[in-house]
């Protein structure tokens, strides 16, 4: 089941997984019927997850690796079926949110979970939907469209002098709506130089609503912290780092029986500062910022002859670095694809190809398609190829610092990937099965000549294959006339990387070879329900942990309590890089609504 709550402190009906429409896909398509591997996290899975950041809550979701060096979503690095950090796209309701210094800052712009309507995954080459950065995927956070009149304060305290504060507001005029969120969440750390002090606001505005409406999309994350050991491992290192990600963007749509075109303008800003010694600025000291500006228009067309959608993309993205220089890129991007419908509507057949243009990388084009088929009802097999791509960052060509040197020369990552898969959904179970197969070349990495010394140079690294399987499933039953619900996800991945590079890379080593997760989320009384989250990861390197995470909420009136143990048995494991992550840990929590 999937709730499509319009406000935190309402109950509304639940709706069926199959009549969600998939928003991230340029041809809007039901869940159902869509025959691509998508998963879809509602905003119950949100509330039942025992999840403070995006980051804690897409690693419980097979075939997404979140690596974090921290906590408070300070820093983490997104992950998908075993691609690179900068190999995955996210983006805010449609909005592409890659940066052009580096794929690290990807999460910079992820969203508070007060304002996430669900999140979508989209996994495979998604290269021919997004163009450049959907190598492996895409994760697309949906908004909140309305919360009807309400505010929301949320205080939480624990372990590690974590303090969390929030207020959102949702108001409802005669011709305008608005989502005010702002967040504060601070920590004295876990360990030496792991505390942090990061800010949160969101705004989103619907104006002109009973006319021609125009939607105002802004945010704005601060984030300061401790970044012990996050890059080198020397002792004597005070690393810390301080980093922006702000977003302004403005939607409109103009629709008719068969036509529907939204046009969107937007600007999005990162700023980076890192320093080698926190109390020693001078010592070493990078300082980013860059800028992405663009226009889009996505539409599509419904004829006897199916759906088909087109669109165009142009943006334009500037750095400003005391290490990579002042540089600027122009970037165009044209998409075509149609769905047809066969054999009574149980066969569909969507071909398409997305043409890009980079003023320093030249044309690509890269085509692909999805087929499926409805068995019943409620089982569909489908099947998809096509070719994705992925052009260097700035980092990746000209970083310069005595353990690392970008590589002007790079050539842009290219793949074919194929996928066959089944899923099978009704109101009460889901599950899904995928295969999937990817052949890549020419993949970015960072090699040095020998083990013992030597700097790491970006190259491109011939072919790798990776391979592997994904399985996911859900069940919901009634207990006590409550509904409970336990889901749980696999995955299995494997690729040739480590026979190439095995003492030498240094992002290559750490794929997922095993994941599992499962949650338990349960309501025996009225007003408690309770969720078990656990977590198991075999890496490559044969490092294996598990986790635990619960969560319990009382509702009492308007307030609700509640308490979040993470990591409950105390495991000793690193997800990124020389960073252990926290040991067992509490947090109590108070939300109080006024209506």
């Amino acid at each position: 089941m999937i709730s499509c709550f319009k406000g935190i402190a309402q109950n509304v009906p639940t709706q069926d997984l199959d009549s969600v429409t998939i928003t991230s896909t340029r041809i809007d398509i039901p869940f159902k019927e869509n025959s691509r591997t998508i998963t879809v996290i509602t905003a119950d899975d949100i509330k039942n997850s025992a999840s403070l950041t995006i980051a804690d809550l897409l690693q419980q979701f097979a075939g997404v690796d979140i690596r974090r060096r921290g906590t408070g979503g300070s820093q983490s690095d997104l992950y998908i079926r075993g691609g690179g950090f900068d190999q995955t796209l996210l983006l805010i309701d449609g909005i592409k949110m890659d940066d052009a210094q580096t794929g690290h800052h990807t999460m910079n712009a992820a969203l508070p979970l007060e304002v996430i309507e669900r999140i979508e995954i989209i996994k495979g080459p998604a290269a021919r939907i997004f163009g450049q950065n959907a190598f492996t995927g895409a994760i697309n956070i949906v908004t909140k469209s309305t919360l009807n009149n309400v505010v929301s304060t949320n205080l939480e305290t624990g372990s590690f002098g974590q303090f969390n504060g929030s207020v959102t507001i949702g108001g409802e005029l005669e011709n305008s709506s608005h989502i005010v969120h702002a967040g504060k969440m601070t920590s004295q750390g876990y360990r030496i130089n792991s505390d942090y002090d990061n800010s949160n606001y969101f705004v989103k505005s619907v104006f002109n609503k009973n006319h021609q409406a125009i939607e105002m999309l802004t945010t704005f994350f601060d984030r300061k912290f401790g970044a012990q050991n996050f890059y080198t491992t020397n002792a004597t290192f005070f690393e810390y780092e301080e980093t922006q990600n702000s977003l302004l963007a403005f939607t409109t749509q103009f629709k008719s029986s068969k036509l529907k075109v939204q046009p969107r303008l937007y600007w999005k800003r990162n700023q980076d500062m890192f320093l080698l010694r926190r109390e020693e600025p001078s010592f070493f000291r990078n300082f980013h910022i860059t800028h992405k500006v663009g226009i889009e228009t996505n539409a599509s067309y419904t004829s006897k002859a199916g759906i088909t959608g087109f669109g165009v993309d142009l943006s334009k993205t500037f750095i400003n670095s005391n290490n990579l220089g002042k540089r600027n890129r122009f970037m165009a991007n044209v998409f075509l694809e149609h769905r047809f419908k066969l054999a009574n509507n149980k066969l569909d057949i969507t071909p398409g190809v997305a043409l890009s243009y980079f003023s320093d990388f030249k044309f690509h084009a890269f085509p692909g398609i999805d087929v499926g088929y409805e068995i019943t009802d409620n089982l569909r097999v489908y099947g998809n190829v096509g070719y994705t791509y992925r052009i260097p960052t700035y980092t990746d060509l000209f970083y310069s610092d005595p353990a690392t040197q970008g590589n002007p020369d790079l050539e842009p990552e290219e793949a074919f990937a194929q996928e066959l898969g089944f899923k099978y959904v009704t109101s009460k179970f889901s599950a899904s099965i995928a295969l999937f197969n990817r052949d890549a070349e020419n993949l970015i990495d960072y090699i040095r000549p020998n083990v013992s010394n030597g700097i790491f140079t970006a190259t491109n690294i011939t072919e790798v294959n990776t391979k592997g399987l994904e399985f996911d499933t859900s069940y919901n039953f009634k207990l006590n006339n409550f509904t409970q619900t336990l889901a749980f996800s696999y995955a299995n991945l494997n690729d040739n990387i480590l026979d190439q590079n095995e003492d030498l890379s240094r992002y290559a080593l750490n794929t997922l070879k095993h994941q599992y997760a499962t949650r338990f989320s349960s309501q025996w009384f009225k007003n408690i329900r309770q969720n078990i989250v656990y977590k198991y990861a075999e890496r490559s390197t044969g490092q294996t942990y598990n986790v635990w995470d619960a969560s319990v909420f009382v509702k009492i009136k308007a307030a609700e309590l509640s308490v979040t143990a993470s990591n409950i048995f105390d495991a000793d494991y690193i997800e990124s890089g020389f960073v252990p992550m926290p040991p067992s840990n509490i947090l109590f929590g108070l939300r109080y609504n006024f209506n």
